[in-house]
């Protein structure tokens, strides 16, 4: 299983040049920003999440880990995306590298990237549940 970060320039990059075969993406996105990235047609699945950069809880969490569990038992890759690429994103990569394959932390130690913590304990603790 391979986990990609991604912002939203990096993922229109990908659209446009060889978007990757056999991939579940998880775009977070401010409804009071830009339009959605559209996957269609180019990714397995999609889970869109709707996130304003001041909530305080992630109410999807248990719908982002069925979407990551029901993906991965396709046998599917992710591309987590956020605006940057840096935060949300990142927090829910790193939760599906540490449940997976107990590599999450090398998100946080990425200097790349600022994990949102709040998003990675919610869809940690959510899928650390549906064990």
């Amino acid at each position: 299983m391979n986990v990609k970060i991604c912002s939203r320039k990096e993922a229109e990059r990908l659209l446009n040049h060889g978007f990757p075969a056999d991939t579940a993406v998880i775009s977070f996105y401010d409804s009071d920003s830009a339009p959605r990235v559209d996957y269609q047609k180019k990714a397995d699945s999609v889970l869109y999440v709707p996130l304003d950069d001041f909530q305080t809880e992630l109410t999807q969490a248990k719908e982002i880990a069925k979407f990551i569990c029901t993906a991965k038992a396709k046998g599917l890759n992710f591309i987590c995306q956020c605006e940057s690429g840096q935060n949300r994103s990142a927090g829910c990569a790193a939760a599906i590298l540490e449940h997976y394959q107990h590599t999450g932390q090398s998100v946080f130690d990425n200097d790349r990237y600022h994990p949102d913590e709040m998003i990675y304990y919610a869809v940690l603790d959510a899928l650390e549940t549906k064990l």
